[in-house]
């Protein structure tokens, strides 16, 4: 659902023709349809200009080859939307288009990708001699890359809610406050510890405060909506991330041994097994392990500096 309401979604509102927002968007809001996104290639990650992937067109379709990589949910999903190569520039920004392409085309092969954390989420996608519809290019033909960027903005800020932050923090909370040890104070009576609590929590306050700004100057018509979300996303693509991994390294911690135990289909709907452990231990390690990640993606958090500095500060 990410993928399309928070992501594709915009861009057709947007940029989109009047009969691709027909066609796309009321299935994509009532969940008829899963999206997934194409941006990362083996060879194109942060520097996703350099991607190879290319649509040459035949007639009145793009044959699309080449293959994308960590793409969530693919093998779930029924649409792709796809940033293809289909001419080229004095920059390597030029001649990329942005194309939605249905998953369920000859040519496509979707294989997977098990993290860390033993579960199947990414994938490598691979197209070969996929036929497409030129009529799905949305905004003008190799103009891809500034609607490829508007996307990314949405992208970065669609942590919004920040429900996975506060979920967190009340587990943390919950764990820290209970003596598991007969004679042993709770963690949360240790003076560092809780010190680090409220830190985390005082900066989750901070962050939401600082989104629902951007959200209403955006939303009221105000300077963001007329210039779009820009620096904010990077911002709070910053701040969201790296908070969400400082709140499961302090989970971890808070848990320690009782960690090390997992097993995945305790996980599942339907488990009533007893636990091995503290039962909310269980996938600790593999979370903690799992979001390393979110600092990667959407753009790592590196390249987000680098675009304030240069885009906000002229450096």
């Amino acid at each position: 659902m990410t993928f399309g309401l928070n992501m594709c979604g915009p861009v057709l509102m947007a940029f989109g023709t009047a009969e691709q927002q027909r066609r796309f968007l009321p299935p994509m809001l009532a969940g008829e349809e899963v999206w997934c996104q194409g941006y990362s290639e083996p060879n194109a990650g942060s520097d996703l200009a350099s991607l190879r992937t290319s649509a040459v067109r035949d007639g009145e379709e793009w044959v699309i080859n080449g293959a994308k990589i960590w793409t969530t949910k693919a093998h779930w999903a029924d649409w792709c939307f796809l940033l293809v190569r289909t001419g080229t520039g004095e920059r390597k920004q030029q001649g990329i288009s942005f194309v939605l392409v249905d998953l369920k085309t000859p040519g496509i092969e979707i294989q997977p990708i098990v993290l860390m954390d033993g579960l199947h989420e990414t994938n490598h996608v691979i197209f070969t001699d996929v036929r497409v519809p030129v009529e799905n290019t949305v905004g003008e033909i190799d103009q891809g890359w500034g609607i490829g960027k508007y996307l990314l903005t949405h992208e970065r800020m669609s942590g919004g809610a920040l429900g996975t932050h506060k979920t967190l923090l009340r587990q943390l909370k919950a764990i820290a406050g209970e003596d598991e040890i007969v004679g042993a104070r709770p963690l949360a009576q240790d003076p560092d510890f809780a010190r680090r609590i409220a830190e985390a929590e005082l900066a989750l306050e901070v962050l939401e405060a600082f989104n629902l700004r951007a959200v209403d100057r955006y939303s009221t018509g105000g300077e963001l909506a007329a210039k779009g979300i820009g620096a904010e996303a990077n911002q709070f693509k910053i701040r969201q991330t790296e908070l969400h991994q400082l709140l499961c390294e302090l989970k971890m911690l808070a848990v320690g041994y009782y960690a090390m135990p997992y097993l995945i289909s305790a996980l599942s709907h339907g488990w009533n097994e007893p636990p091995i452990g503290a039962e909310y231990a269980n996938g600790c390690t593999p979370a903690y392990l799992h979001f390393r990640k979110v600092s990667i993606y959407s753009g790592s958090n590196e390249i987000q500096r680098n675009i304030m500095a240069k885009a906000e500060l002229g450096l």
